[in-house]
């Protein structure tokens, strides 16, 4: 398999549904997101203490609560967690928050969670584009969040977690946080400029994509404030470049996984490491991380790491997030896959939905 040099022909005859102007106009995206946020108005019986915040998600449609989740950790004093099931935890009950999510509003398991929440008693609030959750949720009198249609999931970030922190800050969860918010965007748009985007000279991104072309990719991260970005890279190599990966997080690699890195020797000849760094890492964490690098070079392999840009941690995360978007991008490009079309997920929807 040889890899070739990106053209701006290979983009236009690849990328089919033009998955690259979806990445470009990510910041504007957030921009959108957040006015989304400043108008939605909150019903006073929503004014409650809360012992617990859960978020019902799927695949794009979860990964803006893993940011809320990863973010705010400490910052909210109010536990949060992130289902991706079709029942809710038994500790759910009338003192717990719901966000349900989903892109499409017809996600089954988040269907499912949410008439589990709503027997609980729990105070739900829908963040969709419209289907079934729309409509239980005009049906059952729960605040919901309309965000735009026209997006594969995966692609709506912005508005899977900006509206839902402007939410929680009306709520006196958490600060304001629209300076954060602007800081982000303000630097997704200059590393579009100098890191990422198609016409930038040296771009980190296909630079990193080029190094895992033909491999198998293992992602590393921080599990404190970092695990979502490692978590978004492998969800996106899967559907952006429809290449398999897996990811695990520091501390815990350190004391089982690491000594993996063994056999079967001939298939790990083709796997490549990358580390997500940041400088908020814990010290004794980044001392792991640059032991576990030593040890596994000195065993033959590659390893590359990306560090994230920006100064808020929100930035960070989401920095570390937009370089492994446009890498997925980039190498599905390479393999000369159209990055947008996600057919394995549709068959498995349809089959589900017949009778």
């Amino acid at each position: 398999m040889v890899r070739k040099k990106i053209t701006r022909d290979m983009l236009k005859r690849i990328d089919k549904d033009n998955m690259l102007d979806l990445l470009l106009t990510f910041p504007n995206q957030c921009e959108r997101a957040m006015a989304i946020g400043k108008i939605t108005a909150i019903n006073n019986r929503y004014n409650i203490s809360y012992r617990n915040i859960v978020f019902l998600g799927l695949g794009g449609s979860a990964i803006g609560a893993d940011i809320i989740r990863s973010y705010l950790i400490d910052e909210s004093k109010i536990p949060m967690h992130v289902v991706r099931d079709y029942t809710v935890p038994e500790f759910v009950n009338q003192e717990t928050l719901i966000f349900a999510t989903s892109y499409s509003g017809n996600t089954e398991e988040v269907i499912s969670a949410y008439h589990e929440a709503k027997k609980r008693k729990s105070n739900i609030i829908i963040i969709t584009s419209g289907g079934k959750l729309e409509e239980l949720a005009k049906g059952d009198n729960n605040l919901l969040v309309t965000i735009p249609k026209g997006f594969p999931p995966r692609c709506a970030l912005g508005y899977s977690f900006i509206p839902a922190l402007a939410v929680l800050s009306k709520l006196n969860v958490i600060g304001d946080k629209t300076r954060e918010i602007k800081d982000s965007i303000t630097l997704l748009k200059r590393m579009l400029k100098n890191d990422v985007g198609p016409n930038v000279k040296n771009n980190v991104s296909k630079t990193i994509a080029s190094r895992v072309f033909g491999k198998f990719p293992v992602i590393y991260a921080a599990a404190k404030y970092f695990d979502v970005a490692a978590v978004r890279w492998r969800g996106q190599l899967a559907e952006n470049s429809k290449v398999l990966a897996s990811m695990h997080v520091y501390p815990e690699m350190n004391h089982n996984e690491i000594v993996g890195w063994v056999e079967p020797s001939d298939l790990l000849k083709k796997f490549v490491i990358i580390t997500l760094r940041d400088k908020s890492d814990h010290p004794r964490v980044k001392k792991r991380m640059d032991i576990s690098k030593s040890i596994l070079e000195k065993s033959g392999f590659k390893v590359i790491e990306v560090y994230s840009k920006g100064n808020t941690l929100l930035s960070r995360i989401l920095s570390l997030i937009f370089i492994g978007d446009f890498v997925s991008f980039y190498l599905s490009i390479m393999y000369g896959i159209n990055p947008t079309p996600v057919e394995r997920v549709t068959y498995l929807k349809k089959r589900l939905a017949d009778k």
